[in-house]
């Protein structure tokens, strides 16, 4: 799989007075904060900015390219213009996606919320073979149907209605010939799936998320308010140690090492990372490694340590907690680790959503002595210092 994402930023903002995608929360444009969540999918291989034409020059040539050079994305990307209509904006996205990507996620910059655990869901369906993934919510309120031609109401099944969301993941080919199809024949859907509905091809709705909100209104910035919070301090503390054998390339913080002894894994084998998953699992006091992503489940075979540590950090932030402090000290005679631990550092600060300066690596030997001061394999130890919060209501 290929997969792009599509990041709908062109919208003039008529219902709320200003163009919201570029309003400033939290030191980033809006948009922004949606680029973070995929950048930092393992599984995603290029972004495709969809922006508005008057302000294109700009984004283009400063905007991106500063948020790029500050938050490390290292991500390839393509800006292109947006059309009349948000149907339009989609299709200009479609039309510049690169000949090997194989399927696309397509998302409204105005949902800044979006969970790294909802990305990950919905690639997993489409890797299972979905064509059309979508996420979707209960429908709470009773919904009534009003004809256009007499005005009849009509009270709808609450039970089998869902509010969708985005992002939608879609197979390449096929959302391509949904949006040529509606362009020959003048259909206008009310979001891509309903397009894929048109041709008559089959639409998956998964769980989304209530928090997955999208600002539409003024009365919606009131969620980009910061309230005041009550915090709990906590400190947890993960340790791994992988067998040196032949086995995979050594990765350490995302860093495959080069000329270094390789590592006997089910997953990729990253011990750094398995000890920062351990030390948040702590903190919020649900368990291990082991117990969240046993290495008897074949799902978790050779999978990227990254994709791990997102899903825990999408149970970190159910849980109200946010990460101050990392302090990782990694115990091996080989190989040398000062000249990667930059790279690791710019690896790991944006999954945590902290800076490189809040995160401290160590290495030491242990002197010759046990199975690292034999060669035998590598170990790491780490220290998160945190807080959950809750709100003062």
């Amino acid at each position: 799989m290929n997969i792009w994402t599509i990041l709908l930023a062109a919208g003039e903002g008529k219902r709320i007075g200003t163009k919201k995608q570029y309003i400033y929360w939290k030191n980033r444009p809006l948009f922004w904060h949606s680029v973070y969540k995929f950048s930092k999918n393992p599984l995603i291989k290029g972004l495709i900015f969809v922006v508005t034409r008057q302000e294109k020059d700009y984004i283009s040539n400063e905007l991106i390219p500063n948020l790029i050079q500050e938050d490390n994305i290292l991500l390839p990307y393509k800006i292109v213009s947006g059309g009349a209509t948000r149907q339009h904006s989609v299709y200009n996205g479609l039309s510049v996606l690169p000949p090997q990507c194989t399927h696309v996620l397509i998302h409204d910059s105005a949902r800044p919320f979006l969970s790294f655990d909802l990305v990950n869901r919905i690639i997993n369906k489409l890797k299972q073979g979905e064509w059309a993934v979508v996420p979707g919510i209960p429908v709470t309120d009773t919904i009534k149907h009003i004809s256009s031609h007499d005005q009849k109401v009509t009270t709808l099944k609450r039970d089998e209605l869902r509010a969708v969301q985005t992002p939608q993941g879609f197979k390449k080919d096929l959302i391509l010939k949904a949006h040529d199809y509606a362009l020959k024949n003048d259909i206008k859907g009310t979001d891509d799936a309903s397009l894929v509905e048109a041709i008559g091809k089959k639409v998956t709705i998964i769980n989304g998320e209530n928090s997955n909100i999208k600002i539409t209104t003024k009365e919606d910035l009131r969620y980009l308010e910061d309230r005041e919070m009550d915090s709990t301090f906590c400190v947890g503390f993960g340790y791994d140690v992988h067998k040196y054998g032949e086995g995979k390339p050594l990765k350490l913080g995302g860093v495959t090492i080069p000329n270094a002894p390789k590592v006997i894994a089910h997953s990729d084998g990253d011990v750094v990372i398995h000890a920062i998953i351990d030390a948040i699992l702590g903190c919020l006091a649900k368990g291990d490694i082991g117990e969240l992503f046993p290495d008897t489940d074949d799902r978790y075979k050779n999978i990227n340590s990254f994709i791990l540590l997102s899903e825990v950090m999408e149970m970190a932030r159910r849980d109200s907690f946010k990460i101050d402090h990392v302090d990782i000290t990694i115990v091996c005679e080989k190989p040398r680790i000062s000249p990667y631990k930059r790279e690791m550092k710019k690896n790991i600060a944006p999954l945590l959503n902290i800076k490189n300066d809040q995160i401290n690596i160590k290495a030491t030997t242990e002197e010759g002595l046990g199975f690292t001061g034999e060669l035998k394999g590598i170990k790491a130890k780490a220290v998160v210092i945190g807080r959950k919060t809750s709100f003062d209501n």
